[in-house]
């Protein structure tokens, strides 16, 4: 099988978020988030995208990798 590298375009575009360059630029630039805080417990997701987050970095999917490109981009 397989595996899917998703680039952070293609996260944001699921999350309903501006996939441009300056829209991700601009996203984490005004997102910090503290290193003990999950990222799917940052208060700016909805539930929607919180869930998106957890059960595809709990899962491994293959949505796993962006997502912690992200996170790490976030810190």
């Amino acid at each position: 099988m397989e595996s899917i590298n998703h680039p952070l375009s293609e996260l944001f575009e699921q999350l309903g978020l501006d996939a441009s360059h300056d829209g991700i630029e601009q996203f984490i630039a005004s997102h910090t988030l503290p290193a003990e805080l999950e990222l799917a417990n940052a208060p700016f997701w909805s539930p929607a995208q919180a869930n998106f987050l957890k059960e595809g970095w709990q899962s491994d999917s293959d949505w796993a990798e962006v997502i912690d490109q992200l996170n790490v981009s976030l810190r």
